[in-house]
């Protein structure tokens, strides 16, 4: 502690500190010493980052160094209600403090620094004014813990690496509860969001408010003495012909940088990853419907997208009260377009809408799975769009992206503007991370950039370390965006031994979120099962209203509750080889009796229960969950 007072008092005059509305958070702005903008954090009196950069550097101006602060805005409340369609919650209230820092660089030039604080975090972001062209070089913000900090951390993969040259994609694995300042084993550094516990208090970090002109961001791979600064993608992380770095006629403004702060609870239930992004486009909201979907790939793969298959996994989505089949890679070929129409309008018999699988890709990348090249132009999305429609499908599942360069950026804002027009659902693979898009557009049903359950039936390494990377997952990349992991199975993954009980599969349906929730389970494999499990999954809400974290450490285990109407789902799940004992706090749900699902005395087995508020007490086995439903 003697080592952080000292840096603290070393910060010269404060140019302004901003407090959050319940003044637990402190943000202090100042020009120091070296005419350098920084920054440090506090929460309730306790240092969160020490003295970290700030600061712009642009082709046409230096707003690194040599700077003097011009003015100081007066602080205003901002307050903003919205919905979403596919979130933690169904409605939102943010209310921050506000404050703009304006300085000024030895030639004149003007940036301008605006901060919100919130009761549950901080965001800032950079607007440089005036007319002429600005061309983004290098960002300083930075973000510095203390020695004794620690990380759960990303490693983001090597552009052009992996199958194909698909990367990155956001699909490594976790590193958990390294030291600050551990180095990235990638030269491409860590993604967002990246997690941080700084003394009593979390913060997650991330970006938001993506628009397509701006290239997306990551940390760098190396963060000696604990501080982390933004990194760049990789040139070869280009939309073809497309620029890698903002660059922009006119004010130049950049994403926000977002950091949720504060105990785990309450970075759980934050919401300023989507708090942060533009409102929403609009979109037919008759059509905008979350729910579930079948799908054959996960556990049949490529042979059977054909119209049999799909068909009966129609009837299967039918059964199991979903609301969506998805169609996945060669449909083109194996099953063709006039059988696809056929299968959407038997789908509309069922009440199943039908998804389809696209490529985005053009020259980035090598994968051969069609419809392939076909989303390239605006000519051809309008084509493209107009050709499903006719067929009936409800949207597409669009693959194989080529990382987070601008131009990239703008391709897939440019395929969520034109397919919300054509009033398309749409899902990302192979994808960045979507940094707040589901409140921008809604019809963004779920991304994967994720380490999801395909790969858990590749390899028996990725099964193995699935239970720990699932206890993941909720703390970091399901943050504050959905996820299209696509959980769940209750049978066999051929060649491959599952390392989870039946518990933690079904835990997954509640504790992952998605706007539509795409379960790999088959047909057979569900028939398995009993009717009270069935009978829940036939049951589970098509959206959220509301998330309360109850228990949990990233990797080890985690406990939500998630509402929907009057209803309230709890879930956990436990990543440990050994039984874990958790005594939750349900007294909010008064004297309520919930429907316990849990695991049997086998892998594959299931018991059914109760657990009672106000203190519901259960064990979890190795490797196993459950789900309590309270109406």
């Amino acid at each position: 502690m003697k080592l952080i007072a000292s840096f603290l008092l070393a910060v010269p005059a404060l140019a302004h500190a901003l407090s959050s509305p319940d003044g637990q958070l402190q943000v202090d702005v100042s020009v120091n010493d070296q005419q350098q903008l920084v920054y440090t954090v506090q929460r309730a009196g306790q240092p969160v980052l020490l003295a970290s950069r700030l600061g712009l550097v642009l082709e046409q101006g230096d707003y690194a160094n040599g700077l003097k602060l011009a003015s100081t805005s007066p602080v205003k409340i901002h307050r903003e209600h919205y919905t979403l369609a596919a979130g933690k919650r169904s409605q939102i209230d943010y209310v921050a403090n506000e404050q703009s820092f304006e300085v000024a660089n030895a030639a004149g030039q003007h940036l301008l620094l605006t901060v919100r604080a919130s009761n549950d975090g901080l965001a800032l972001r950079y607007s440089v004014p005036g007319a002429g062209r600005k061309q983004f070089k290098e960002e300083l913000t930075s973000f510095a813990f203390a020695p004794e900090a620690r990380a759960w951390l990303q490693p983001m993969a090597e552009a052009k690496s992996g199958y194909k040259r698909v990367n990155p994609s956001y699909e490594e694995h976790y590193q958990m509860d390294i030291a600050v300042g551990t180095p990235s084993p990638s030269p491409a550094g860590w993604v967002f969001p990246a997690l941080f516990r700084s003394g009593a208090n979390w913060v997650a970090l991330t970006e938001a408010g993506m628009d397509g002109r701006f290239h997306a961001s990551r940390l760098r791979p190396d963060s000696a003495g604990g501080v982390y600064r933004f990194g760049l993608p990789d040139p070869r992380e280009v939309f073809t012909g497309g620029g890698l770095l903002a660059d922009v006629d006119g004010p130049l403004t950049t994403p926000w940088r977002v950091l949720a702060i504060g105990p785990l609870k309450t970075v759980m239930e934050s919401t300023l990853g989507t708090d942060l992004a533009a409102p929403a486009v609009p979109f037919d909201k008759a059509k905008l419907k979350p729910g579930q979907a079948s799908w054959s790939w996960a556990l049949l793969k490529d042979e059977a997208t054909v119209f049999d298959v799909q068909k009966r996994f129609i009837d299967y989505a039918a059964d199991m009260h979903w609301n969506y089949t998805l169609v996945d890679a060669e449909w083109d070929r194996q099953i063709g377009d006039a059988k696809m129409k056929e299968l959407a309008s038997y789908g509309k018999t069922k009440g199943i809408g039908l998804l389809a699988w696209y490529n985005s890709a053009g020259d980035w990348n090598d994968t051969p799975q069609t419809p392939r090249s076909k989303l390239l132009t605006r000519a051809d999305r309008q084509r493209e769009f107009a050709r499903v429609k006719a067929m009936g499908v409800a949207g597409l599942k669009v693959d194989f992206f080529g990382g987070d360069g601008a131009s990239m950026q703008a391709y897939y804002v440019d395929l969520l503007k034109e397919s919300a027009a054509a009033g398309l659902l749409m899902n990302f693979h192979g994808a960045t991370l979507p940094r707040g898009w589901s409140r921008t557009y809604p019809h963004l049903m779920t991304m994967e950039a994720v380490r999801g359950l395909e790969f858990t039936t590749f390899t028996q390494d990725d099964q193995d370390a699935v239970v720990t990377h699932a206890a993941m997952l909720p703390f970091t990349r399901n943050l504050f965006d959905p996820m299209d992991f696509t959980p769940m199975v209750f049978g066999d993954i051929p060649n491959i031994k599952r390392a989870t009980r039946n518990g933690f599969e079904l835990a997954e349906s509640v504790l992952f979120l998605s706007g539509i929730q795409h379960f790999a389970e088959t047909p057979e494999g569900m028939a398995t099962v009993p009717p009270y499990v069935k009978g829940l999954l036939r049951e589970l809400p098509r959206h959220w209203d509301e998330v309360r974290f109850l228990d949990g450490e990233p990797g080890k285990f985690v406990v939500l509750a998630r509402r929907a109407g009057k209803q309230w789902f709890v879930a956990g799940l436990n990543a440990g080889d050994t039984p874990r004992d958790v005594t939750l706090d349900l007294a909010w749900l008064g004297a309520r009796e919930g429907q316990l699902i849990t695991d049997g005395e086998g892998p594959r087995e299931f018991s059914q229960g109760k657990l009672a508020a106000p203190a519901g007490k259960l064990t979890l086995a190795p490797h196993g969950g459950f789900v309590a439903r309270f109406r």
